[in-house]
Order: structure tokens, then sequence, then C-alpha cells
């Protein structure tokens, strides 16, 4: 299987693409977080930053579902895949997921793999490095799902002119499906984020950025 990790790069390991279904029989019970992407394996490892900003933002959403008693809830762990695609899985670094609509989804009890749009409230994406994933690929990808709401939290101002402008700067993207299509909001600086999955949060962007800092 192939597996793009930083020792696999430096010991060239002899490797094969995989299916979706032998990626679930490979994952590991010790933990990390890992997506299945065209047959390969990839790890996960965010930084420290990374980790406090998506930190940060599940605990506004978990007060928001408790607060108003929401039928939500948010996974530690969750692939999103196409019903079509046997060799891609994402794991978004926060899923907000429908509870009612758990019952629908054929792999969620045993693989915690979600499979129809609907049931996500939220998804959200911290940008890394690999920004070109977050603004392309998985928001392609999500659009097509159906996902409502998804948002792209770049934090160092990382994405491409033709997505944040010029200069660049910290930028949280929300996008909202309008008629199967994502239309989309940037946020910057004081601007409070408007959000339709979560119409009474109080956040501004750069609050948001705030909890990166050390």
């Amino acid at each position: 299987m192939m597996i793009q990790t930083q020792d696999r790069i430096e010991n060239d390991i002899e490797t094969e693409l995989i299916t979706l279904d032998r990626f679930f029989e490979w994952y590991p019970d010790s933990g990390g977080r890992y997506e299945l992407r065209d047959g390969v394996i990839r790890a996960m490892q965010p930084t420290g930053t990374h980790e406090q900003v998506s930190g940060f933002l599940a605990i506004e959403f978990s007060f928001q579902i408790r607060q108003q008693t929401l039928p939500l809830t948010i996974p530690r762990q969750c692939i999103i895949k196409k019903l079509s695609d046997r060799k891609s899985g994402f794991n978004p670094d926060i899923t907000v997921l429908n509870i009612e609509a758990l019952t629908t989804e054929p792999l969620w009890q045993k693989r915690s793999t979600i499979m129809r749009g609907e049931s996500v409230h939220l998804a959200v994406e911290v940008v890394s490095t690999n920004w070109q994933d977050d603004y392309l690929t998985k928001l392609g990808e999500y659009e097509q799902l159906g996902i409502p709401e998804y948002w792209i939290v770049d934090y160092l101002g990382l994405g491409g002119r033709r997505y944040i402008d010029y200069p660049k700067q910290p930028t949280i993207t929300i996008c909202t499906l309008v008629d199967r299509e994502y239309q989309m909001q940037l946020f910057r600086g004081s601007q409070q984020l408007v959000s339709i999955a979560f119409p009474h949060l109080e956040l501004t962007a750069d609050r948001v950025f705030q909890a990166g800092l050390v």
C-alpha cells in the first residue's frame, strides 16, 4: 500500500495503490489522522498552531450545539467519501454531523464514514502548506456531495491570490451551498462571521486567528 509519510520519502518504500476498503482494514486503532487520496494513504500531521485553531472552533461549535440543544455531534474523526469513488476518503479537521441522519449511513457504525452530504451539517478545513487541497480538491468534492456549509480557515494567509486576494492575509472563507453550487464569502480582521449552520454564532475572524497565537 502507498503511505505518503516522511519515512516513505526517505526510504523509497515499495508501494501499491489501495481501495477504501483496504484503507479501513489498515487504519490503526492507536490513533493518528489519515486520508486516502486516489489510492494513496496520506498521514495528516498538523502543527500545534493548526490544532489550536481547529480545537478552538470545535469548542465554539460544541457550545452552540449545547446552548441551542441541536441534534448535532462532532466526532473525533470522520471519513467523507463519494459513493462512486473507491479510492478516496477525506478526513476534515472538523466535521459537524446531523445525528438523525446517521441512521441512513451504511458505513457509519463500523467505519465512522459518511457517504451522503446531507448528513454533514458543517465541514471545516484549516489550511496548511498544501492549500490547493482545501481551495480546489476538497471544495469541489464537498460541493458535489452537497455538504451545505464548508469553512476554509486560512490563518496564515497561504491561499492563492485568486482565492484570498492581494496582499494576502489571514482569511476565513465560508462556502454556502445555493442551487448545488457554493457561494463564497471572505472574512478578515474584525468582521463578524456569518454562518447558516450556526446563525447564533458570535465570532470574528480575528478571534479565530488569535486562537493560534502562543
